[in-house]
């Protein structure tokens, strides 16, 4: 799964509307009575250098959270902050700092690094929007998220121990009359545990594990692994909150497109690879991926795989946004 979240595109185009519209009034507010001129695009004259309304347009469309009444005072702070990287790059020019080795190489870095992620972003641009009958379809494979969804009070304990230690630990869990009762175990036998109280909708929770926290009654408990032991989470209560389909559409509209574009991205760059001639030189031909390794790499994860990816985690964390209007 990945992400489902509100469109950053169209938060960007927003802000660069509301951007561009407050720089041009600006500015053709600055050229008086001249209605036969057009306005200036530049901003600020520095030295020799000049700061155009373009570049504030450009650090303006990157605070997506930009509302109309605050554009005219972000464009002022803006220019000032242009003012001063500009003096600090005529500067800089004048020592022969471009020609740092140093400078040269990150130069060339932010180049290639952006080069690739607009190319990427093209090939992610052909992506289709999904059908009302495919956004259904999600809705309806996944009710522990929508029409069956539940707010969960939970306990968590984080636990660190051993990995061997961990089954004896989740068979006391199983036969733990209580959260109290289980607590005391973890003391008597001085495992450290931290305890933490939260409240969680579905869409909060690791997505993976969504419908093992669906089966869960309430007083009931599970142990997940984690990097330093374990956890163990205590469902206390829980309450229902359905979301209906039209509430959940744009977050499963925006899921579903999301993903097509991922899916886009890698097949291209898999095509790419396999038209190119990649040769691993020096110490890191002894590395290199043997063909096997190579198709694996391209075969889908496995569910268990899948369960433990940092992915999964972002997925949660997406979902939840886009459904952060739903109570």
């Amino acid at each position: 799964m990945n992400t489902i979240h509100h469109s950053n595109a169209m938060a960007t185009m927003r802000s660069l509307a509301v951007a561009s519209a407050v720089i041009a009034a600006l500015f053709v507010a600055g050229c008086g009575d001249k209605k036969d001129k057009p306005a200036s695009q530049v901003a600020a004259k520095v030295n020799k250098g000049e700061i155009s309304v373009h570049q504030i347009n450009y650090v303006l469309q990157r605070q997506p959270g930009l509302k109309q009444e605050q554009a005219e005072v972000a464009s002022k702070e803006a220019l000032q902050k242009l003012i001063d990287q500009e003096l600090a790059v005529q500067r800089a020019t004048e020592m022969k700092l471009d020609r740092d080795p140093r400078a040269v190489q990150a130069i060339e870095a932010a180049r290639r690094e952006i080069l690739a992620r607009f190319y990427l972003e093209k090939v992610a641009e052909a992506a289709s929007k999904p059908s009302p009958e495919e956004v259904k379809a999600y809705y309806d494979a996944k009710p522990a998220l929508f029409s069956q969804r539940r707010v969960y009070n939970l306990q968590e304990v984080a636990i660190q121990a051993d990995q061997a230690k961990l089954p004896e630990i989740e068979q006391h869990l199983k036969s733990a009359k209580s959260t109290s009762d289980f607590l005391e175990y973890l003391r008597a036998n001085s495992i450290q545990f931290a305890v933490n109280q939260a409240a969680r909708a579905a869409e909060q929770l690791p997505l993976n594990m969504l419908d093992a926290f669906h089966e869960l009654k309430d007083g009931q408990a599970m142990m997940v692994p984690s990097p330093s032991g374990a956890q163990a989470i205590f469902l206390v209560a829980s309450r229902e909150a359905p979301v209906d389909e039209v509430r959940a559409r744009p977050a499963i509209e925006q899921f579903i497109l999301n993903d097509r574009k991922r899916k886009m991205v890698e097949e291209d760059l898999k095509a790419l690879r396999a038209g190119a001639e990649i040769e691993y030189v020096g110490k890191f031909a002894d590395g290199a991926p043997t063909a096997a390794q190579a198709a694996a790499k391209d075969q889908p994860a496995t569910a268990q795989q899948q369960g433990t990816s940092v992915a999964a985690d972002d997925d949660a964390a997406a979902i939840s946004k886009g459904l952060s209007g739903i109570k």
